[in-house]
């Protein structure tokens, strides 16, 4: 790794420390003493960040990529390419400063990211990851170059891609302002004006919490502006999915179009003032909400209008037209277990995606291509038996399900036996 990578470690680290110790901490032991415990702190995260660089390090051999680390517990790690679905290179404000990056890894079947690399330049992350790339696609070319050659001329670069799709900085700004956590900040501001007219005086922890508090109030639109700030789709010369965002921290992943497993499509309540929608990503071996991401890697588009999103579902699934994607609601007799979204509700099958939509206020909308099925399971609750009704989950590499929920019971079987019909039909011959 890079020299400078157990600063940007210690840094990271630092940071957490002082959010630990919290207010509290610092009214009782006093401004001095505060700063002497953060001050021996550092130095011991600094000094265990170096001794972490030292036994640090990867190497390419054949079809694997191997990571050693760890002084105490080593670890020797070996990851075959043939199950990377993508690699992100991404980029904070101090990696930003120094010029440096990191490469997150992402694998099949990975609850969260496999091998992060930080930190390494740019310019070495972005040949490495076109690498890494081109072995995991049994691809020649930047493979076969090795790691010097320059990045300019790997694939994937901004200057040698077909843009698709800028989304608007004041478009994702109004987004954010029509969220629930936006319509409640007044009434945060107002309970915090009653207690200090109640109390009238405060003390320093008292405005310090209370501050932290309005803070997560709108902690969350503010990180997705500042996640999503300045979000580009395009298709690089390889013809995989190019994603750029972020103004903080940036980030930039490539993703093979073959790995994705749905697309999601959603239509938020406030937003259909300014009929927005958002799409999203499911893609195999992505690290899900228990990595501490919550599922960020995965936005195709933060907010757009139809228009975009049906451009982009086309280049995604090609064949897919998200203007005449039909769907057939559920029997009348389910309107007990769903009394005022059953017209909401609805599967249909294309040529190409099983399709299905659910949602009274938040309407969503799961397309699933039929190559990416992985199983097919009808279940059926009591309720559903006396119904005579039964759920239909069409279940892909990539975590999220298509759902064909509370159908006739004889449908639902008919529904089962085409989705595996179609999917083999999809997948070609099995090989011998």
């Amino acid at each position: 790794m890079h020299p400078l990578s157990p600063l940007l470690h210690g840094a990271k680290s630092i940071a957490v420390i002082v959010a630990a110790l919290s207010w509290q901490t610092l009214s009782q032991v006093g401004v001095q003493r505060f700063v002497l415990v953060v001050a021996v702190l550092a130095a011991a995260v600094v000094v265990f960040s170096v001794v972490g660089w030292l036994n640090t390090g990867y190497h390419v051999v054949g079809r694997e990529l191997r990571i050693q680390d760890g002084l105490v517990w080593r670890r020797n790690r070996a990851i075959p390419l043939d199950r990377l679905q993508a690699v992100e290179l991404r980029r904070t404000l101090l990696a930003q400063l120094t010029g440096l990056a990191e490469l997150r890894l992402e694998v099949v079947g990975g609850s969260k990211t496999e091998a992060p690399l930080a930190y390494l330049t740019v310019r070495e992350a972005a040949t490495l990851r076109e690498r890494l790339l081109a072995l995991a696609g049994r691809t020649p070319g930047v493979a076969d170059r090795g790691s010097a050659g320059p990045a300019a001329d790997a694939p994937g670069v901004p200057g040698l891609e077909r843009p698709l799709f800028r989304v608007a900085n004041r478009d994702l700004l109004i987004s954010q302002l029509l969220t629930p956590q936006a319509f409640f900040l007044p009434v945060g501001v107002a309970f915090v004006i009653m207690q200090f007219v109640v109390e009238g005086s405060w003390t320093f922890v008292g405005i310090a919490s209370t501050v932290t508090a309005m803070a997560g109030v709108i902690l969350q639109p503010v990180r997705r502006v500042l996640q999503d700030w300045d979000f580009r789709v395009a298709h690089d010369p390889d013809g995989r999915l190019a994603v750029r965002f972020g103004l903080v921290e940036t980030r930039s992943q490539i993703v093979p179009l073959n790995r994705v497993q749905t697309v999601g499509v959603t239509w938020p309540v406030l937003w259909r003032v300014q009929a927005w929608l958002h799409l999203r990503l499911d893609v195999a071996g992505y690290a899900g909400p228990q990595s501490g991401d919550a599922r960020r890697s995965d936005r195709l588009l933060p907010v757009g209008v139809f228009a975009a999103g049906r451009l982009l579902v086309w280049e995604v699934l090609p064949g897919v037209d998200l203007a005449t994607l039909a769907t057939v609601p559920p029997p009348a007799r389910a309107r007990w277990l769903h009394p005022f979204a059953l017209r909401a509700m609805g599967v249909g099958l294309t040529a190409e995606v099983f399709v299905s939509r659910s949602g009274l206020l938040t309407r969503e909308m799961t397309l699933v291509p039929y190559a990416r099925l992985q199983s097919v399971r009808v279940v059926q609750g009591p309720v559903q038996r006396f119904l005579r009704l039964a759920s239909v989950y069409a279940d892909t590499a990539g975590g999220r399900s298509g759902v064909a929920e509370d159908r006739d019971v004889n449908e639902a079987w008919w529904l089962a036996e085409q989705l595996s019909v179609r999917a083999r039909a999809a997948r070609g011959p099995a090989q011998p």
